[in-house]
């Protein structure tokens, strides 16, 4: 456990302790309370499911209770471990004074994960965002698109972009997504509208219609009706493109499984127009970067080689009369190296693939065995998204 920058830097000195392990990062300091009244400390079953079945050690980083120490270095250590899991917790990234704790406010919070978004390579460790940490990376998403956009509009000129095609290139673009960032509503399905614009502090993520708390099974992902919605037809094509080109592990689960039953914990959830968008706009980015991608590696906004490639939604969770609840219920974010072409990928899910049907924590119930953990649909599927992230 890291509870101090003495910690850290202890951990730094021995590399192979990081190297060897799985990093959980604890934005709260639970995930919430089961029907038990049980505080859900869901990263011991993280750190038990790993030992189990992989013999992996974890290493723990409470933020809520260190602050985030310093991302710059934070992040290039735990990313030379096997994977780093962003777990849940009871703020909403929407409003800024549910983050109470004084050591890890939301804004340090906006830092940390924007940086394990923008730091994916082939030597880095996937991240799998978790409910909280799934909606933290949503907002995270819209905001780095937004700095990308202004950062490539504020540009007056490239360095080695004689002809300036470069850039105008890029400004085009961006001028296209700010336009579409700027009027895109979220409309839920009874109608109402919560957010207009990716100013609106619920663009990515609000309230859910209702709590989800217990068992779901979880279904593929539908486009949606954008007429009735009012998503314009671009995105969701670029999307039923993202659908079709990448493979998501979860989706390819559900089709293979007769059916995937995992643990929903949650009263907000991101909003399924926020990632459209978003794998819109990182693929028109990546796309224009492409051809002039010299040019833009030796310039200031080289650091926008470092964006995703596209976001697919993966599935969605519903009441047992078939009424869809949380659209966006878990995604997969693609990196496609310029060079080679590789897919690297990390996951972010709404629900608790790392909790059983009872919602306990490690430690607060009997440790359950290796035979039970591998009957579980949620053990088995997070142990796929860690798998799947290792062998890239």
């Amino acid at each position: 456990m890291i509870n101090s920058q003495s910690d850290l830097e202890f951990l730094l000195l021995r590399p192979n302790l990081l190297r060897n392990c799985i990093t959980i990062i604890e934005p709260w300091e639970n995930v919430g309370v089961n029907a038990l009244g049980e505080d859900v400390r869901a990263s011991k079953n993280v750190a038990y499911i790993a030992q189990k079945v992989a013999d992996m050690d974890s290493v723990l980083l409470p933020v809520w209770s260190t602050g985030v120490l310093d991302p710059e270095i934070v992040v290039p250590a735990i990313n030379s471990g096997y994977a780093v899991v962003v777990e849940g917790g009871d703020p909403s990234t929407y409003d800024a004074s549910t983050w109470t704790s004084p050591a890890c406010p939301r804004e340090d919070m906006f830092a940390l994960v924007e940086k394990l978004l923008i730091s994916r390579s082939p030597t880095s460790a996937a991240a799998i965002f978790i409910c909280v940490g799934h909606q933290l990376a949503a907002e995270c998403h819209i905001r780095l698109i937004r700095r990308a956009v202004k950062e490539v509009l504020d540009t007056a000129s490239l360095d080695r972009d004689r002809s300036g095609m470069a850039l105008r290139s890029l400004q085009e673009v961006c001028q296209r997504i700010e336009a579409m960032g700027k009027t895109l509503e979220v409309k839920k399905r009874d109608g109402r509208v919560v957010a207009n614009g990716w100013n609106d502090e619920h663009f990515a993520v609000t309230r859910n219609e209702l709590k989800e708390v217990g068992d779901r099974v979880l279904l593929p992902y539908q486009s949606p009706d954008g007429d009735a919605l009012g998503i314009p037809w671009e995105i969701i094509h670029a999307h039923d493109v993202t659908a079709d080109a990448h493979e998501g592990v979860i989706d390819t689960t559900i089709q293979y499984e007769h059916e995937v039953s995992i643990s929903m914990f949650h009263s907000d959830e991101v909003n399924e127009e926020a990632i459209l968008f978003a794998n819109w706009a990182y693929r028109s980015i990546h796309d224009a970067i492409v051809p002039y991608r010299h040019i833009i590696a030796g310039s200031s906004l080289s650091w926008l080689i470092q964006l995703p490639d596209a976001i697919e939604i993966l599935c969605s969770t519903a009441e047992e009369d078939g009424e869809i609840v949380t659209e966006c219920s878990a995604t997969c974010i693609n990196y496609k190296n310029f060079e080679t072409k590789k897919i690297r990928r990390s996951f972010t899910c709404q629900f608790h693939p790392e909790l059983l049907s009872d919602l306990r924590a490690i430690g607060n119930s009997e440790a359950p065995s290796y035979a039970t953990l591998k009957n579980d649909d949620g053990v088995r599927l997070f142990v796929r998204l860690l798998y799947a992230g290792m062998q890239e």
